[in-house]
């Protein structure tokens, strides 16, 4: 039997967006992460999260995902931990941001970027929590 991968931790995301100004704006602005350098030759904006770092990568060509919250929460997207979701809820609500509630009753929600890419933030009380 072969050796098994050890994965040991998640480094990044990378995300294709079509606007990197109107996603920077989202991504910095809306969801409050901090932008950090990169070293890269092509239109992008890397963000910081602890250990992990979200890559947006610009393509002007891209097609927009499809993706309706509304219909279904099982889609792919990145999950990201909040302190408190009641204050992000009304944070998207007031930039204008498609919310849904998870379907599970648990604390998270899901949104979407301006390429519609799903984002859940969930709540994390303590260190070390899950979903």
């Amino acid at each position: 039997m072969s050796p098994t991968i050890e994965i040991i931790t998640c480094l990044h995301t990378a995300t294709m967006v079509s606007n990197l100004d109107r996603s920077v704006a989202f991504y910095s602005g809306i969801l409050g992460l901090q932008r950090v350098d990169r070293a890269l030759n092509y239109p992008g904006a890397w963000y910081q999260i602890g250990d992990f770092q979200i890559h947006l990568i610009e393509n002007v060509d891209l097609v927009t995902s499809s993706i309706d919250l509304h219909v279904s929460t099982r889609n792919p997207h990145v999950a990201l931990g909040v302190r408190n979701l009641e204050a992000a809820k009304q944070q998207l609500l007031a930039a204008n941001c498609v919310v849904k509630m998870s379907n599970s009753g648990r604390a998270a929600l899901f949104t979407q970027d301006p390429d519609g890419n799903a984002i859940e933030l969930t709540q994390i009380d303590g260190l070390g929590a899950r979903s």
